[in-house]
């Protein structure tokens, strides 16, 4: 790799912040410090704000939100086929650092992690149910199709509409900011930082308080984002230790798992990209495929595969208009802003965070090979994971017991109406073997529990690492190796966050206050991509910038400059 970022820094020389930009450093601090305290001091009144804020965009801007997806899909489809595509990443003779299995690994591990462990079953069943137990319709594009009926033709709904929020217009928003920070950071030898997408823009003006603004939004997303599904997680892997050895789910034990993930995950990030992420992400690989494959092979694993074709076919005819749909019903606008426009929010606000480890990750590779390989493969692993999870539940209360309509059946629905989410996954896995073509298979429950509980650890543990190396490359400039005590720091931060908050019972309203944040994200989103296309545009050959920029007194930056 070219060793031009690792010198790109604005950064102190020596003391305790060498290899970090002090100012940065210390205004991340504050500013985290400040949102928590002000969270768990008075959980009530801050929660009230943030849903207030994002009841407000939700209201207001759903629309905007909707238009930004629609927007950043269309544009890295047009920009994946245009003439740019053959550009590489880097210099011209730059090859990739990581194998192919090795960067989706990674790729997969960053930008979707556990949050398909935790929806895997709950979504599609909240989809198929009818019941509209929450005030507004379980799935309004199923029921203005007539599908009202807890049939095939609802499920086929039901697993449609959970492949649009998975799928293409969120895939795409990390594939854009990714792909503007591997640019600028590879080809144009900027920093490896947020700020450096905006240089078209700004120009030297990035690493003044314009840029500090940019890459501290970015830190204060990274941070919450990791620090609330942290929290979160760990009631859902305390859950898999209940049923594995009944195990009470208290706040102690949380804690506890939450300091294990967050060692764990410290250890890995001070060992680096290429040994301990890199291992790491390998390993939830081929557990995922075991699971998988139990699923399969237990399951119902014809009718799944059938499915499974079906139902990306569906979702490749709708995805588009479904992309335009903007609910005008109070009911459907409720559902709207709860689900797609909680998801829209959900991707832009991490999109910082897994754009920056996409892109340091990928160095070498040609804009086409990075836009399809980012955009198309960990879409169809996604889809092929749901539609295994959710399609069994599914079946499970189509075939087992009076049938779904009567809430017996399989127990899936009844739990995920009762927002009991982290049980779903394993009411599924106890279904399994009683329900398996081959016989009486109940035995398969706890091992397959156990490998369930395994990967959601090591699922948080890659969204960890990733994260905490994310945020302190920022700190250092773009460092893509900086300083491991500061690694340990912050990965020892983010956890006492997720603690704190726990403790507190702010949580759900810091993960509110993290939506809100898309708002200000989806800007800066819009004015990246502007950036990369005004640089593609007036310099084709996308020749390295020849500048060379000061900073205060015992700083410094410094750009290696072509002979």
């Amino acid at each position: 790799m070219s060793e031009s970022n690792s010198n790109s820094h604005l950064v102190a020389k020596s003391g305790f912040f060498a290899g970090l930009h002090p100012g940065m450093g210390l205004a991340a601090m504050g500013m985290i410090a400040a949102f928590v305290i002000f969270t768990a001091l008075n959980v009530e009144l801050a929660a009230g704000l943030y849903k207030s804020v994002r009841g407000w965009i939700e209201g207001w801007f759903s629309w905007y939100y909707i238009a930004v997806l629609i927007a950043g899909m269309f544009f890295c489809f047009g920009l994946m086929f245009s003439r740019f595509g053959k550009l590489r990443l880097g210099d011209d003779d730059s090859r990739p650092e990581f194998g192919n299995f090795s960067w989706f690994a990674m790729l997969f591990s960053a930008g979707i992690g556990v949050g398909i462990l935790f929806f895997g079953v709950a979504e599609p069943i909240f989809y198929f149910d009818n019941s509209g137990a929450f005030g507004y319709p379980n799935n309004p594009h199923a029921d203005m199709a007539g599908h009202v009926d807890m049939n095939m033709l609802r499920a086929q709904d039901a697993m449609r509409v959970t492949f649009f929020h998975w799928g293409f217009h969120g895939w795409a928003l990390y594939v854009l900011v990714g792909l503007c920070l591997a640019y600028f950071g590879f080809r144009k030898k900027l920093p490896l930082t947020m700020r450096s997408t905006l240089y078209p823009i700004l120009g030297e003006r990035i690493y003044g308080p314009w840029g500090h603004a940019v890459d501290l939004l970015a830190v204060f997303g990274s941070v919450f984002g990791i620090a609330t599904s942290l929290g979160l997680g760990s009631t859902q892997i305390a859950t898999g230790l209940n049923v594995l050895f009944g195990l009470e789910v208290t706040l102690t034990l949380k804690i506890v798992l939450i300091v294990i993930v967050s060692v764990i995950a410290t250890a890995s990030t001070v060992s680096g990209v290429a040994r301990g992420i890199r291992l790491i992400s390998e390993w939830n690989i081929w557990l995922s495929v075991a699971l998988l494959a139990a699923f399969v092979v237990i399951g119902p694993g014809k009718w799944l595969m059938g499915f499974y074709i079906t139902s990306v076919g569906d979702y490749l005819w709708n995805f588009i208009p479904m992309g335009f749909w903007t609910a005008t019903e109070e009911a459907d606008i409720a559902w709207q802003g709860g689900w797609t426009i909680f998801y829209w929010g959900w991707w832009i606000a991490w999109a910082p965070l897994v754009g920056i480890f996409i892109a340091r990750i990928s160095y070498g590779r040609t804009i086409r090979e990075f836009m399809v390989g980012v955009l198309c493969v960990p879409t169809a692993a996604v889809f092929f994971w749901l539609c295994i999870f959710g399609g069994t539940a599914i079946w499970q209360e189509m075939h087992m017991g009076a049938g779904p309509a009567s809430d017996g059946g399989a127990g899936v629905i009844a739990t995920v109406r009762n927002w009991e989410l982290p049980a779903a996954l394993y009411g599924t896995i106890g279904n399994l073997g009683a329900t398996s073509w081959m016989g009486d298979l109940s035995w398969t429950a706890w091992p397959l529990s156990l490998l369930a509980t395994l990967l959601l650890v090591s699922w948080f543990v890659t969204s960890a690492d990733s994260g905490t190396l994310v945020i302190t490359t920022m700190l250092s400039m773009g460092d893509e190796n900086p300083p491991n005590k500061f690694r340990i720091i912050w990965g020892a931060g983010i956890g006492a966050t997720a603690i704190v908050l726990l403790m507190s019972g702010g949580l759900n309203a810091l993960q509110t206050a993290l939506i809100a944040t898309a708002f200000p994200i989806s800007f800066l989103i819009i004015a990246m991509v502007w950036g990369l296309y005004k640089s593609l545009r007036d310099d084709p050959s996308a020749a390295p910038i020849q500048v060379l920029a000061t900073g205060p007194e015992d700083t410094g930056i410094t750009r290696d400059l072509p002979a």
